[in-house]
């Protein structure tokens, strides 16, 4: 079993007033294995560079998707490049497209939202897993192993409800440290 490449790929458009994304890309950035990588910041057109983007992902082993939950789902730039980046004949179908087979997708989200908001009965209805389940097909038919996502709730300022500051740091270190326990091969 080796350490791998880890790409992590932010989508945050709004990433300068962020309390949660903050904590976690500066935690995770203290990993020498791992390539970061702000995509709204390189993108904020919209024009993305497919072939750039698909010989990063060809280089790591992990692949994370770091977002927060907007509107249920990610962000429009992150849904903008998968369907960009994905093209068919690079990440499917099967047996054609196969360039992403056996690599690991890892989704790592914050809400605003306290954790008993996302369930059935709570103000949100549905639980994140069940909100991930779109990121989690295009991972299973892209060939993909998923990963159990990794969310952290409640990261609105602590004057609106947000989780404590030792707590999201708490919270950044775990993040930090399932980041290196990831083994593949």
């Amino acid at each position: 079993m080796a350490k791998p490449r880890i790409l992590l790929n932010l989508f945050h458009p709004t990433f300068a007033h962020s309390r949660g994304g903050k904590a976690l890309a500066e935690a995770a950035r203290q990993l020498p294995n791992l390539t970061f990588r702000n995509v709204c910041q390189e993108y904020p057109d919209l024009k993305i560079d497919v072939k750039q983007e698909q010989k990063l992902l060809l280089e790591h082993d992990l692949i994370v998707f770091q977002h927060p939950v907007r509107w249920y789902s990610g962000p429009a730039l992150l849904k903008e490049w998968l369907d960009q980046v994905l093209q068919c004949g690079f990440a499917y179908p099967p047996g054609v497209g196969d360039k992403m087979n056996g690599k690991y997708w890892l989704t790592v989200v914050t809400t605003g939202g306290p954790q008993d908001a996302y369930c059935s009965g709570g103000s949100n209805n549905f639980t994140i897993s069940e909100l991930l389940r779109p990121f989690q097909q295009t991972a299973t038919f892209c060939g993909m192993t998923w990963l159990p996502p990794f969310v952290v709730h409640s990261v609105l300022p602590v004057t609106m409800g947000g989780v404590s500051d030792e707590e999201l740091a708490r919270r950044a270190e775990e993040y930090r440290a399932l980041l290196d326990s990831v083994t593949v091969g």
